[in-house]
């Protein structure tokens, strides 16, 4: 990795000093982009004039919002005795208000003093655009010294504070995308990327694809482009329009492995905007019959399932499932799932909506039983505990996970032609955090949200060649503004939506790495919530005390009840 990015960062200062790319003909109108550590306007103006040191800091942190020319106006801050400060070590934001006050029993002179920032911090930001959430009280002491009358910043800790307002301001999301190792489809890995200079942003996304896959993937997605793998040249635009990507390194691929690095460099360009991209292999295309590709060229490959746009949501209530959404709410399905014939505590549908879980209170205990939607009858696995949370389907519809009596992550194998076998998921990571009450597979089956005691936790899912599957790369979102957490469900591949306890914050959608927070309205809802179902492109179902209730952002500003007089109701989108 460090030879890669030695080499990556010695082709940039090659090329910041030729007025082109070396490989490019002189005579060429080619539009090389901007390399990513070119300014693309004038760093905005320093400190005031007369600024005083809680004053001075405070607009310090707020210029190092910009990243341009190495944060050169938050440098504009800096004395000369601390122009060794390091930027690149890491961007911590923080959430909300932030303080700047004098440090507690800190020595203090007419020319020298000790400012505290204080705040808190919701994560950091690697310098593979990685955010690492980590929720928790911040507070940093930096030296001011007056030097020719004016105030200035002599001592500080490396790295950059930001509040999150201003890191939003300078700082754009996209999605880079890697590769399943086991369905052979591309998943997304989130990042943030300056937004200036924008003309920029496609060679960052380059160099985040040739750095990998991020810690919060690690052993779940892989990359088609090696370690020795680099750009020929900067990325540019040809006089057609087109963005010419030329890579060396790549090793021999199959057809199979050719069009899943294209969909990985395609997919990730069209994150900032890159429409069709010439994606060769020194100096060749890639793929032979199409040099040129664009995003529909390898939607295919996106491992994310799309429910149809017509799905209806579903609902256990009774003991029965239920329509919930469709032409006849609450009339119960057809079979044994809705017939009483069975207990039905919780249920999930397959995300093409074709195959069935049911856990089924039998006395004291819950059993799991699975079958296709349209079948007479439900077949029943060997799973036997005294509670099991609410399954949840796999995007290739064979396999559904449970959690049994809050500790041990079971998984269900099934297809139409072999009896149900079950496996045991290592998820020691997140059984040591406490009792597992809830878990949801995202859709792209890369990630489970779980509410593990009351805290809400994200873990990738690996798996191994030998079939076997484990938790890693836990973190806990937002601890601080969630509260406790009753239960959870995947918004989309990137978003969490949850309910908790008490009535500040009942429902949120957080961003699957923590970095983003957006509150639910929480009109006309009966405290304390019990269930939730989400699904893109859908209104969020929560259950309340007096039943279930639905929520379609845009216009709305309340929610609608569905299903009245259901306190026990439990809503369910395919997944």
């Amino acid at each position: 990795m460090n030879r890669r990015i030695g080499r990556l960062a010695a082709a940039l200062l090659a090329a910041l000093a030729l007025a082109s790319c070396a490989t490019v003909p002189d005579s060429s109108p080619v539009k090389v982009l901007g390399r990513t550590g070119e300014a693309e306007q004038a760093p905005a103006a320093g400190p005031v004039d007369g600024s005083n040191p809680l004053d001075l800091v405070r607009d310090f942190v707020l210029a190092s919002g910009s990243s341009s020319d190495r944060h050169g106006s938050a440098r504009r801050f800096l004395a000369d005795e601390a122009a060794g400060w390091d930027d690149g070590t890491g961007l911590t934001v923080l959430d909300g208000q932030f303080d700047t006050v004098p440090t507690p029993g800190a020595p203090n002179s007419a020319d020298a003093t000790t400012i505290r920032i204080r705040g808190t911090a919701i994560g950091r930001v690697s310098g593979s655009g990685v955010f690492e959430p980590n929720q928790a009280s911040f507070q940093q002491d930096v030296t001011v010294v007056r030097r020719d009358g004016q105030w200035r910043i002599a001592g500080l800790p490396d790295g950059v504070v930001v509040p999150l307002t201003i890191f939003r301001d300078n700082y754009r999301s996209v999605r880079t995308w890697f590769v399943d190792p086991v369905r052979r489809l591309v998943v997304s890995d989130l990042r943030y990327v300056p937004s200036v200079p924008a003309r920029a942003q496609a060679a960052r996304v380059a160099d985040l694809l040739l750095r990998g896959p991020s810690t919060a993937l690690l052993g779940a997605a892989v990359s088609m482009l090696p370690p020795e793998a680099e750009l020929r040249s900067n990325v540019a635009v040809s006089p057609d329009g087109a963005l010419v990507v030329d890579l060396t390194g790549v090793g021999e691929l199959d057809p199979s492995g050719r069009r899943l690095l294209a969909a990985q460099v395609v997919l990730s360009l069209a994150e900032v905007n890159v429409a069709r991209v010439r994606l060769l292999v020194d100096g060749e295309p890639l793929i032979a019959e199409r040099p040129d590709l664009t995003r529909t060229d390898v939607a295919d490959l996106i491992a994310e399932a799309q429910p149809a746009q017509d799905v209806q949501g579903l609902v256990v209530s009774g003991g029965r499932l239920r329509q919930l959404t469709g032409p006849e709410p609450s009339a119960p399905l057809p079979g044994p799932s809705g017939d009483g014939s069975q207990d039905v505590e919780s249920a999930a549908l397959s995300l093409d909506s074709q195959r069935l879980a049911l856990v089924a209170r039998q006395g004291s205990r819950r059993a799991l039983l699975i079958g296709g939607v349209a079948d007479p009858s439900l077949i029943p696995t060997s799973l036997d505990a005294a509670t099991m949370t609410r399954p949840t389907w796999a995007p290739s519809g064979t396999e559904v996970w449970t959690v049994l009596d809050g500790r041990l992550v079971t998984r269900v194998l099934t297809d139409t032609t072999t009896p149900p076998r079950t496996d045991r998921v290592d998820a020691a990571e997140l059984v040591n955090l406490g009792p597992i009450n809830d878990l949801r597979l995202s859709r792209d089956g890369m990630r489970v949200a779980a509410v593990v005691g009351t805290g809400l936790y994200t873990a990738a899912v690996t798996r191994s060649v030998d079939g076997g599957v484990a938790l890693r790369n836990v973190h806990r979102l937002r601890p601080l503004d969630l509260g406790e957490v009753i239960t959870a469900d995947w918004g989309s591949a990137d978003s969490v939506v949850s309910v908790s306890r008490g009535p500040d914050l009942l429902v949120a959608q957080t961003t699957m790495d923590g970095l983003g927070l957006q509150q639910v309205v929480g009109n006309n809802l009966t405290p304390p919530l019990s269930a939730v179902a989400a699904n893109a492109n859908r209104p969020l179902l929560v259950t309340d005390q007096n039943g279930v209730w639905s929520f379609a952002f845009g216009d709305q500003t309340a929610w609608r009840q569905v299903l009245g007089s259901a306190p026990d109701a439990v809503p369910l989108y395919p997944g």
